[in-house]
C-alpha cells in the first residue's frame, strides 16, 4: 500500500530549524545526506548549523517575524532546543506542517508539568514539589528532609539552574532562583547509574527504540556515554517499554531524549525528557543503521522508520572547551578515533566543542584507553 504523498515532505523541498548548534548541525548533515533543503534560525552568524545548511536567518529565537519568515520558506518545521516560542509556532504552523505539535514543548519546557505528566502515565519519577517563595520551600524541605535539588522550573542546562540542598543551603542563591519564576524541589535518588534512550515514533504511530546508554557525569555535564549499557537485560526491556509508553501518550513525531535514574533493585525512574536529539544519543551516527539525527528527518517527513539495530558497542565521549587543544594534538595518531568538530567560534571551558566516538568489543580496553590519555581530566 502506497503512502499518500501529500503528507509527505520529500527530498528537495525544505526543512526549516529552530535552533543552529551542534544538534541542528547534525540533523542539517542528515537532511542534506538525504537530499533535503535546510534552512535555519539562529542569532549566531556562522553558527555551526548555518555552516552546513542551505540558508540561515539571523535573528532571537523570540522574533516572531523571523520565525514566521522561516515557516514560510520551508516544507516543514523543527526545533533542536525546549525553549521555543509555543505561541509563534501555532501561528507558524498556519504557513508550514509542523508534525510535532506544541504539546511536546508544552509538556517538556517546564519541569513541573513534565513530572505531573509522568505522573499522570503511571511512570516512576522521584517525589518533587512546585515552589514559588521560601516558605513553601522551607516546608516542603520539612516534608522530604534534606537531600534535595531545588531547579527552575524551565531552562537551565548541564547543571545551571540548580542548588543542591543537603542539609545546609545558601539561602540569598534559593532567593536569586525562585527570582527568574516557578521551581521545583526533587527528592534526591540513591541511583547506582544514569542511562538514557533515545525514542522515535512515524507518522504510522510504529515506535522505535534505540539501544540504551550508560551515561557518566563530570561537573553536571555528560563525559561518557556507553553503548549498550551494562546492565541487565530486563532493565534495558524496561527502559524500552517505558520509552515506547511515553512516546505513545505524547503522540510523539519525531525523536526524544529519555534520563533514567537505575535504582539498586534495577527499577528505573525517569529524570527528564528532551523532545530533541540528546547528546548521549551521538554515538548511533557511526554505531548503529540509522542515526538518531535520520530517525528525526525520516519521523517528521512522513518516511518509514527502519528497524534498529546496533552495529558495534561505542562509547562517545565530549570534548569541552578545556580538552580542545589536546584532542586535537592527538587527533593524528588516534585513527580509531571518530571526531566531530561543531565548528564553534569561540572555545570557552565546558562548552561542548565536539565529540568522539569509539567503536570496539572491548569496551574495557577502550575506557582504559580514553582514562589514559588524561584528556578528560581536566
Amino acid at each position: 500500500m502506497r503512502t499518500n504523498l501529500s503528507d509527505v515532505v520529500l527530498p528537495g523541498q525544505t526543512i526549516g530549524i529552530v535552533g543552529g548548534g551542534q544538534l541542528g548541525q547534525m540533523l542539517s548533515f542528515a537532511a542534506k545526506q538525504m537530499g533535503y533543503q535546510v534552512g535555519i534560525l539562529d542569532p549566531t552568524a556562522n553558527c555551526p548549523a548555518g555552516q552546513v545548511s542551505d540558508f540561515q536567518i539571523i535573528a532571537d529565537y523570540d522574533d516572531h517575524d523571523a520565525l514566521i519568515e522561516l515557516a514560510k520558506k520551508s516544507d516543514v518545521l523543527t526545533y533542536e532546543f525546549e525553549n521555543v516560542d509555543v505561541t509563534t509556532l501555532k501561528e507558524a504552523a498556519k504557513y508550514t506542517k509542523l508534525p510535532q505539535g506544541t504539546k511536546v514543548l508544552e509538556i517538556t519546557s517546564n519541569r513541573i508539568s513534565e513530572k505531573e505528566f509522568l505522573e499522570e502515565n503511571k511512570i516512576p519519577v522521584t517525589r518533587f514539589r512546585a515552589i514559588t517563595a521560601l516558605t513553601e520551600l522551607e516546608m516542603a524541605i520539612a516534608e522530604f528532609g534534606y537531600g534535595c535539588i531545588l531547579k527552575t522550573a524551565s531552562g537551565g542546562y548541564d547543571g545551571h539552574g540548580q542548588l543542591n540542598i543537603d542539609g545546609h543551603f545558601n539561602l540569598e542563591a534559593a532567593e536569586e532562583l525562585l527570582k527568574h519564576g516557578e521551581c521545583i524541589l526533587e527528592e534526591k535518588q540513591q541511583f547506582i547509574k544514569e542511562l538514557s534512550v533515545m525514542v522515535t515514533r512515524s507518522a504510522a504511530g510504529e515506535v522505535q527504540v534505540f539501544p540504551v546508554a550508560e551515561n557518566i557525569h563530570r561537573h553536571h555535564i555528560l563525559n561518557e556515554s556507553i553503548v549498550p549499557a551494562r546492565v541487565e537485560d530486563d532493565t534495558k526491556k524496561l527502559a524500552d517499554e517505558i520509552a515506547t509508553k511515553i512516546a505513545n501518550a505524547l503522540k510523539l513525531r519525531g525523536v526524544l531524549g529519555i534520563e533514567f535514574f537505575m535504582l539498586a533493585d534495577g527499577q528505573l525512574m525517569v529524570n527528564e525528557l528532551a523532545p530533541r536529539p540528546h547528546n548521549s544519543g551521538h554515538y548511533t551516527i557511526e554505531a548503529c543503521n540509522i542515526s538518531q539525527f535520520e530517525a528525526h528527518i525520516r519521523s517528521i517527513c512522513g518516511l518509514v522508520i527502519p528497524k534498529i539495530y546496533l552495529y558495534q558497542p561505542a562509547v562517545m565521549v565530549n570534548v569541552l572547551g578545556q580538552h580542545l587543544q589536546a584532542t586535537h594534538e592527538l587527533l593524528p595518531i588516534r585513527p580509531m578515533w571518530h571526531y566531530h568538530d561543531y565548528g564553534k567560534s569561540e572555545c570557552k571551558l565546558d562548552r561542548k566543542m565536539g565529540h568522539i566516538t569509539i567503536l570496539s568489543d572491548d569496551m574495557s580496553s577502550v575506557l582504559a584507553q580514553i582514562k589514559s590519555e588524561k584528556i578528560w581530566e581536566i
